[in-house]
Parts: structure tokens; sequence; C-alpha cells
């Protein structure tokens, strides 16, 4: 007697309309409002999100556009709807992506002696200048071996967060950029991030200490204690390649740090020159 194997089941491929309603939905827009955006008419927008019409490519792009989609989506709507993804994602090492990897190691380079590192969409660590291992010394190795995430290095117990002055100020200053961020791209590996960091214990005393200047999603004063129990105060920023047409490039996010007093400059030259 024989016996065949069951095949395992595919998921069916999401159709383009429900692509369209998602990020539509997301962005909060009615039918009405993408319409006027997108300059077609509300029943033609109606029978493509519904199935009853096929989009062409000009009108995919479009609406992606109209919807500020990130280029990884915009590549998935493609497929929907029947054509070829547009946008290539390409790892950071590709020799066509050396104009770009050049770019963001001349930034972080220039950027010294002040601390500067490149992360993906994830926040795993992708480039970094030569002050970053200074901030990340005495975490566990477990969180500084193989593929680095910045966030989970920050506020994990095992890693930088007790070095972290104004921890609780840094952690939600951390969680709302998350959320945005989710709520822009629509990301299921983030939210599960997020919730990995809200489910890390705080230690006693992390709200005690706020510091003015946080403009919330632009930039937040943060202040570190190295090992040797400096205090180092800074500023963080973030920078985005807003005009990027490859998925690697346009998800990568550089964060510069600089020194908020003479103190803090002074002992980062002493770190840089050592």
């Amino acid at each position: 007697m024989s016996s065949t194997a069951a095949l395992p089941l595919r998921a069916a491929p999401t159709p383009f309309g429900e692509h369209l309603r998602h990020w539509r939905t997301r962005r909060r827009l009615s039918q009405q409002d993408l319409a006027g955006e997108a300059d077609i008419s509300t029943r033609h927008l109606s029978f493509v999100e519904t199935g009853k019409s096929s989009p062409s490519r000009e009108m995919v792009l479009r609406l992606a556009e109209r919807l500020d989609v990130p280029l990884r989506e915009r590549n998935a709507m493609l497929v929907a709807a029947g054509f070829a993804p547009m946008y290539r994602e390409r790892p950071l090492d590709d020799p066509q992506l050396a104009p770009a990897r050049a770019a963001v190691d001349l930034i972080l380079k220039a950027h010294e002696p002040n601390p500067a590192l490149a992360v993906d969409r994830h926040w795993n660590l992708v480039a970094a200048n030569r002050m970053i291992p200074h901030l990340m010394a005495g975490a566990d190795a477990e969180l500084v071996q193989g593929q680095v995430n910045v966030l989970r290095l920050s506020l994990h117990p095992k890693g930088i967060a007790s070095r972290i002055a104004n921890l609780g100020q840094w952690r939600e200053h951390l969680f709302e950029r998350l959320r945005q961020q989710i709520h822009a791209t629509g990301d299921a590996v983030l939210a599960t991030l997020l919730e990995e960091l809200r489910g890390y214990p705080v230690p006693d005393g992390a709200h005690d200490t706020v510091l003015d200047g946080e403009h919330v999603g632009v930039a937040l004063p943060l202040q570190f204690r190295t090992p040797a129990g400096a205090l180092l105060n800074f500023i963080s920023t973030t920078t985005v390649f807003g005009t990027a047409v490859d998925v690697t490039v346009q998800e990568l996010t550089l964060e510069t740090f600089f020194p908020l007093d003479a103190a803090t400059a002074q002992a980062l030259q002493a770190m840089a020159a050592a």
C-alpha cells in the first residue's frame, strides 16, 4: 500500500485591491479623498479596490505615490497587480550600491570624534564609526556578537541601559519612533520588536532624570555614563535618504550624536586620540 505525503498549503497571494485598501485605511483617507489626490474618479477607484477593474502599472505607481507607500511595499503592490517589481533590494556591499555605501561611510567618518551609526529597517547595525565601540563597551557578549540590534542593545538590562542616565525618557523616545515607523510601514517585525522592548524591566530611578531639549521624532538629549563614571551629554538626531530608489538605501537610517557641552566634546577627543 502506497501513501502520498500531503503538500504544504500555500497562502493565496493578496489581491491588489486589498493592498490598496490597507494603505488607504492606514493613511486615513476615504476613497473620495484618494481619488481626488490621484486624479481619478471615485467609481474607478472603487472598482480597482474591489477587484472589478485591473489597474495599469502607471495607476499602481500613482496610487502608491499618493499613499506614500514604502518602496518595499510598492514592489508588493506591483506584483499583486501582475507587474514586475520596480525597486531593487540589494545588500549594502553590492558593487552597484558602492556610491551609496561610500556616502554612508563618509558621513560617519566625518562625524568623528562624535559617535555615529547606520541601521537598517529593523534597527540592525550595518555601519558605524570608530567611536561607537566606546559606547558599546561593557555590554553582554550575546548582544554585540553577530547581528547587533541597537534598540535591544540600548534597552536590554544586559546591554547599556544601566549607563543611560535618562533611561525612562530615552525609552519613551525610542518607543514613539518605533510606533511612528510601524504606522508608516505596517512592519510586523517592528511590532514584535516593540513588544519585546516594552517587556524589559525598568530599573528604579529610570524616570528620575528628564532632560530639556526633546523634540519628538527629531532629536533627544542623551546622558550617558562611561565605564569610568564620566557623564557624557549628547543630542541625538537621525537622517534618512529621502530620494532613494533602492529598497535597501531607502530603509537606512543614520543616527548621529553631538556633544551638548565642552566637557563631553573634550572627552570624545580623548577617546578618539586613544
